[in-house]
């Protein structure tokens, strides 16, 4: 799901009425047709090396980026000059990554119109997540084709920048590791109901969780991010897990919400996530026990003027399109956020430095 700021505020309310009255009501009725259970193998293939591990690491944090449109130039028009200035060593992308049905196969011209062409110059690794638009079945974004995602996958042997050997994974970098997650089964606007692989429970999600369990606990690096599309906390329009959207559930995530409060909770520092077309930098709740929720999903559209102010946020940008930039050593976490306008050549709008 997602809402344009190129569209009235009044319409864009309207159709996102409008979506959560389709998705409830084709959730039951179109699951079993719409989910097609099964994943196909990781791609081991590698183009472009990954960053040695190291006492410093400088990232480039965008999510909700793959539209091809000229407000997606318009942010990395100004990551290109910090690039410049400052080179970045990795990037991260955080879901939505081809609007607004996900691709139709790793040969799709999309990769170039709405990844490759709008981040040339850009030239370092992007670890690439998931998103709901990536999986969609009838409505875009209802996630409900979440074998659409393997397209995505088979693309890292296609591409320089794009890395996404398997549909989870995690990253070492010595100073951080990355922990790249699918959660796109426990927030689909159409639930896999009739398809047990993909359930909660099913297999996938449970060797998912068996394997992060394994790999944070024996992780050494300082800094721990765990990143995945639809976020924990979020003031923004599309709520926060367990209140997507005001749906019922399950298809207002609350297993999702159950997943990271087992799974993620406490044992890393950040989580970070888009799907809200908005930039949110939180204060830790007492469930998520110290793990900070960062929101980055303004790289192409933005919601509006909109924060609930459900939670407590250090920084909320609901109105321009954004990235964020993260400096890691041993001892801090220097996150930067810009805006890019309608017009102007974007700013920096907030900065913070996180210690150990």
């Amino acid at each position: 799901m997602s809402r344009d700021s190129d569209s009235p505020l009044s319409s864009s309310t309207s159709s996102t009425i409008d979506r959560r009255r389709f998705l409830a009501g084709a959730a039951a009725a179109t699951a079993g047709a719409a989910v097609i259970s099964g994943v196909g193998p990781a791609v081991a293939a590698q183009r472009f090396p990954l960053p040695p591990a190291s006492e410093r690491v400088r990232v480039l944090v965008t999510g909700d980026a793959g539209t091809g449109a000229a407000p997606q130039f318009a942010v990395t028009d100004l990551a290109r000059k910090i690039h410049a200035r400052t080179p970045f060593d990795i990037a991260v992308g955080l879901g939505d990554n081809i609007y607004e049905s996900g691709p139709k196969g790793p040969d799709d011209a999309q990769f170039h119109a709405k990844f490759e062409k709008p981040n040339a110059q850009l030239d370092f690794p992007w670890l690439m997540a998931l998103g709901n638009h990536d999986t969609t079945a009838i409505f875009p974004g209802d996630g409900g084709w979440l074998l659409r995602g393997d397209a995505e996958v088979a693309y890292h042997r296609h591409s320089r920048r794009w890395y996404m050997p398997s549909r989870f994974y995690s990253v070492s970098l010595g100073v951080a590791d990355f922990f790249i997650l699918d959660l796109n089964p426990l927030a689909a606007y159409i639930p896999p109901f009739l398809s047990p692989y993909w359930e909660p429970g099913g297999s996938y999600m449970t060797r998912q969780a068996r394997w992060l369990d394994d790999r944070l606990r024996s992780s050494t690096a300082p800094w721990k991010f765990v990143c995945t599309h639809h976020p924990y906390l979020n003031n923004g329009p599309h709520g926060p897990a367990g209140g997507y959207d005001g749906l019922p559930a399950p298809l207002n995530g609350v297993a999702l919400k159950t997943f990271v409060e087992r799974h993620v909770a406490g044992r890393a520092q950040f989580l970070m996530s888009g799907h809200d077309h908005s930039q949110q930098v939180f204060d830790p709740t007492p469930a998520l026990k110290g793990t900070r929720q960062i929101v980055s999903g303004a790289a192409a559209k933005t919601v509006h003027s909109h924060s609930t102010k459900i939670n407590r946020a250090r920084y909320e940008n609901y109105t321009h399109r954004g990235f964020m930039t993260l400096d890691i050593t041993p001892t801090s976490v220097a996150l930067d956020a810009y805006e890019v306008g309608a017009a102007g050549p974007g700013r920096k709008s907030y900065s913070t430095t996180f210690r150990r």
